[in-house]
């Protein structure tokens, strides 16, 4: 057997799961399915991955694809599990699946070995997790062959929402023949689909060498090989500066890569690999797949009640029937309604029929197009360093609520249109006030004037609060100039 390598595909935004799925925190790091280690999807999608492969003593760390711009949040998730390794790959934008996959397979093969990659979205969920591991065997002795193999899952639905593949069983060997790929149909070809059998939708996960992906690459689509592989041969390596250990980042060259093109890994190469030099297979999975493209999907893998409500967090239903009910912040009550989704955050909320769900990406353009700030962030944003509460905002003032971990520092930096009051309320904090440096403990505060550098740091053992009052004419989060950053950001 050869290596085997996971590869986590963890780009998208996830619009359809607005207002908790956001461009700043999209939905493969939220906590969406009722699992007892309230992991993310991203953290289940890496420990199912090397659970699956874990019978095989040669298999290597993951390789994580992701937005250079969600680095941190990858990695610190990737800190919460145990035994997990990993390296990041950082896109300075997303150009889809298939240059992802390249960038991946070229870093898979830098020791001159030809792994086997086992390649997954961040964003799914699966429920049986032995029926998953059956079938990544079985997709890992095709690939050993040369072959490709693509997970399928079994129907049981007319889904218009997924693409499908037309397969039939083989005569010999694992897996069945792959005849043919099919757009997301309508309803009525869906149905027939499920009527007639031999469909199955395409989860988005294959098993395949390496060496097999590159090669296919070169000879479907030679624009994205050739400026993929430019952009990774000019690439940079660094070690992040977090403060739970240290992890690889690789960074394609940004302008090169900016320039590939777009393209999925289904149309780029897997959808014409029928009838071609390029053998594939598929590998029947009936595993409780789903991935959580809207918020009926979200109801559907939940837990329902005797009513056949999903709830989260503090919730209170009467007369209410079929419905997923969110709660983040506050107490969410619903009365005789029937098949809704209502999702709450701190600064906004959603009311949907769960039939139209899939149209939220409707509310999330309009959003955009009114430069809305909730498109992109949460009233909490999380930082490298830590995370930020916006909890009160007027006419030339913001008040926040800022947590800094053990060991982390803001960057070193100046603010030309404010000033901002710091208060501790937990920890000790070692603050940097132009020339000054001063240690501050529970109860103390200072000031930072307008234009003036300065420093928020944590040099305790442990977490450090303190209540921020910005005052000033202009309040953004764009109002920085950074002269130091232990993180690398601009």
């Amino acid at each position: 057997m050869n290596n085997v390598v996971p590869i986590i595909l963890c780009g998208g935004s996830g619009t359809r799961l607005w207002p908790l799925s956001r461009s700043g925190f999209p939905k493969q790091f939220l906590v969406l399915s009722d699992n007892p280690q309230q992991h993310s999807l991203f953290q289940e999608s890496i420990t199912r991955a090397q659970v699956a492969i874990g019978s095989h003593d040669d298999h290597r760390s993951a390789l994580i694809v992701t937005n250079e711009e969600h680095r941190f949040l990858a990695l610190n998730q990737v800190h919460e599990l145990k035994n997990i390794k990993a390296t990041l790959l950082l896109e300075p934008s997303g150009r889809n699946t298939a240059p992802a996959l390249t960038l991946a397979a070229l870093c898979a093969m830098d020791d001159g070995s030809d792994p086997i990659l086992l390649v997954t979205p961040a964003d799914q969920t699966i429920t049986n997790q032995s029926a998953f591991e059956e079938a990544i065997q079985s997709a890992l002795r095709i690939a050993q062959s040369g072959t490709i193999a693509i997970l399928g899952i079994p129907p049981d639905t007319p889904e218009t929402g997924y693409g499908y593949i037309k397969a039939q069983q083989a005569q010999e060997g694992d897996g069945m023949l792959v005849e043919h790929f099919v757009e997301k149909p309508d309803l009525v070809i869906a149905t027939q689909y499920l009527n007639e059998g031999g469909y199955y939708w395409n989860s988005g996960m294959f098993v395949l060498k390496a060496s097999i992906w590159l090669a296919a690459i070169k000879y479907f689509r030679p624009d994205i090989f050739q400026a993929t592989s430019e952009a990774y041969q000019g690439k940079t390596r660094d070690v992040s500066g977090d403060n739970n250990g240290s992890a690889i980042f690789i960074r394609p060259e940004k302008g090169l890569f900016n320039a590939t093109p777009s393209e999925s890994i289904d149309y780029a190469v897997i959808e014409k690999c029928p009838g071609s030099a390029f053998a594939i297979r598929m590998v029947p999975l009936d595993a409780g797949w789903n991935d959580l493209g809207a918020w009926d999907a979200v109801w559907q893998v939940g837990s329902p009640d005797a009513q056949g409500n999903v709830t989260r967090g503090d919730t209170v239903l009467d007369k209410t029937t079929n419905s997923l009910v969110y709660s983040s912040t506050r107490l969410v009550s619903a009365v005789g309604v029937s098949n809704l989704v209502i999702v709450e955050t701190a600064d906004a909320v959603l009311v949907a029929d769960r039939s139209n769900s899939q149209e939220v990406k409707a509310i999330v353009k309009q959003l955009e197009s009114r430069g809305r700030e909730e498109k992109n962030l949460h009233r909490k944003v999380n930082r490298p360093w830590g995370w930020y509460d916006s909890v009160d905002q007027g006419e030339r003032f913001k008040v926040k609520r800022i947590q800094v971990k053990p060991g982390a520092s803001l960057s070193l930096q100046m603010h030309q249109h404010r000033a901002e009051h710091w208060i501790v309320v937990k920890g000790v904090a070692q603050i940097t006030n132009g020339k000054e440096v001063i240690t501050l403990t529970e109860n103390q505060s200072t000031y930072i004037p307008k234009g003036q550098i300065h420093r928020l740091a944590n040099p305790g053992s442990e977490l450090l609060e303190i209540i921020e009052v910005q005052s000033g004419n202009y309040l953004g989060e764009d109002d920085i100039v950074r002269f130091e950053d232990t993180y690398g950001r601009n």
